[in-house]
């Protein structure tokens, strides 16, 4: 259930908080914390009562890492509808996918909200992997002896009743390297940490394997798989040629975008503006045709026309955000159709070139590539532990995602927009804008937090995981990049928390 939950999420998008939910047809169950939700409170009480030992369950079978405890917890402590949700093997993939990556938890507290959340618990947990606040939601069925009928799984704030001591910079190098050392020590994290300021490296790291069948180490210059941090480019390019008068933010798209992509009654209604913020209504690509089809077909953003054709709106455009890697392709062919170039040669020349990547590119899979990572994924039923991710991936990213880079690069990336290498002080405002309310800019995720105004991107699929956090206020770079699904972003969420506090 652990790669369902991810292959149903789009693929390329992974925020930092990426819950994994298990509900029955209750009233939607809500992750920890919901967009917009300030007022919480916590209390290190544990419920009396039967409430009290639904939790205690919860946590003794996360920690339990054993499939019969997971078995015996969903025939005691759920409800048949909350046990049929997902086959058998689903369920055991969720709790002992979540033991490898969180390590034991320990009980911390119950949260409460103002307004308070009716007929559902939210329990703050601690990890022992990364050290790290977790929570999960937890919803009783009265009707039938109080069994859990939702649970939610998923990240949390800092408690209210706890205090972190500011940190000095000295501390925050320190306790990165702390934890940068135990989670490779215990195999929850292959790739590479950058952790640097304005124009000075702080910190840099790498371990793990880039390959496991040669027992290959990860390096410093390493290429990982980007996921969605590629639409970092391609809304710069947009933006690129926005400056330059080619394009307009309220310009529709039908002038660049024909009819065997999509037909007029959409490409006249959805604007650049609306494809930047993830606000067209378009959906994803990653639908049954890819996945049931030869992923040697798609190297061209041309050949990716029969994944799209056949979609519709999900809503009016502008109406509200919808995460879209469709709308991110369609982005690629606007820039092709503008420019005359191919979308990869555009981004080399005006991305890569002025920004000094090196080692960053949309790499064919099938290709001898020096120097790349293949990404894995815990498997069970290999006698080897491990799958790896060759055969689900595309062979070759594009405009919404599946490049390489490197740490340096993305750092490189990164000091190139904030020192005007690519886009005007003027326009970097901009795309560092919120235009939706939901936390996202053009082709960037904002965050205003303890660390000030944090903007970057994340990307995730099957055996790949990366992150850059660009610190607005403060100037620190942090660039997080793992061939295992999901372990840069509980790593750079820390590190992002470590920064939150310094003094």
């Amino acid at each position: 259930m652990l790669r369902t939950v991810i292959r149903q999420l789009g693929c390329w998008k992974m925020r930092l908080a990426v819950p994994f939910v298990m509900t029955a047809a209750f009233s939607p169950i809500l992750p920890a914390q919901q967009p917009g939700e300030i007022s919480y409170r916590d209390e290190s009480i544990m419920p009396d009562g039967i409430l009290g030992d639904r939790i205690r369950s919860v946590i003794e079978t996360l920690n339990a890492n054993r499939p019969e405890a997971v078995e015996h917890f969903l025939q005691q402590d759920c409800t048949e509808q909350l046990r049929n949700f997902a086959p058998l093997e689903e369920h055991l993939d969720v709790f002992l996918g979540l033991h490898r990556q969180w390590g034991s938890v320990r009980f911390h507290g119950i949260r409460s909200y103002e307004p308070p959340r009716p007929n559902q618990t939210i329990v703050i947990l601690k990890d022992s992997n990364f050290d790290a606040w977790r929570a999960f939601v937890i919803q009783l069925d009265a009707a039938d002896d109080n069994r859990i009928a939702s649970l939610s799984l998923t990240d949390a704030r800092v408690p209210t009743n706890v205090t972190e001591p500011d940190l000095s910079q000295a501390d925050l190098v320190q306790q990165t390297s702390d934890l940068i050392e135990r989670v490779c020590e215990r195999d929850v994290f292959s790739g590479t940490v950058l952790v640097a300021r304005q124009d000075e490296v702080l910190y840099s790291h790498a371990c793990g394997e880039a390959s496991k069948r040669f027992h290959v180490a990860n390096k410093i210059d390493t290429k990982f798989n980007l996921g969605s941090m590629n639409k970092m480019f391609t809304a710069t390019a947009i933006n690129q040629l926005v400056e330059r008068g080619v394009l307009g933010y309220d310009e529709t798209i039908d002038a660049f975008v024909d009819e065997s992509w999509l037909p007029p009654a959409i490409t006249s209604r959805v604007t650049v503006h609306h494809l930047l913020t993830h606000t067209s209504g378009l959906g994803s690509y990653f639908n049954e045709t890819y996945w049931n089809g030869s992923r040697e077909l798609y190297r061209s953003v041309d050949d990716f026309k029969p994944l799209v054709q056949g979609e519709r709106l999900a809503f009016e455009p502008g109406a509200r955000f919808r995460y879209s890697n469709t709308g991110m392709l369609i982005l690629g062919v606007v820039i092709e159709s503008a420019t005359g170039e191919s979308y990869f040669d555009y981004v080399t020349e005006n991305i890569y070139e002025p920004a000094g990547m090196v080692n960053s590119d949309s790499y064919e899979m099938d290709f001898p590539v020096e120097n790349l990572a293949i990404g894995y994924i815990p498997a069970r039923e290999s006698e080897y532990g491990w799958e790896n991710n060759i055969y689900k991936h595309v062979i070759k990213g594009g405009p919404a995602g599946g490049g390489f880079s490197t740490v340096n690069d993305m750092y490189r990336f990164a000091r190139a927009l904030q020192t005007g290498k690519l886009v005007s002080p003027e326009t970097l405002e901009l795309m560092w804008t919120d235009h939706s309310g939901d936390g996202y800019g053009y082709g960037f995720n904002i965050d205003d937090g303890p660390a000030g105004k944090v903007v970057g991107h994340g990307g995730g699929f099957p055996g790949l995981n990366s992150n850059l956090d660009i610190f607005v206020d403060t100037g620190y770079v942090v660039v997080v990049m793992s061939n295992y699904d999901q372990a840069a972003s509980s790593v750079a969420r820390q590190i992002n928390q470590l920064i939150g506090r310094m003094n």
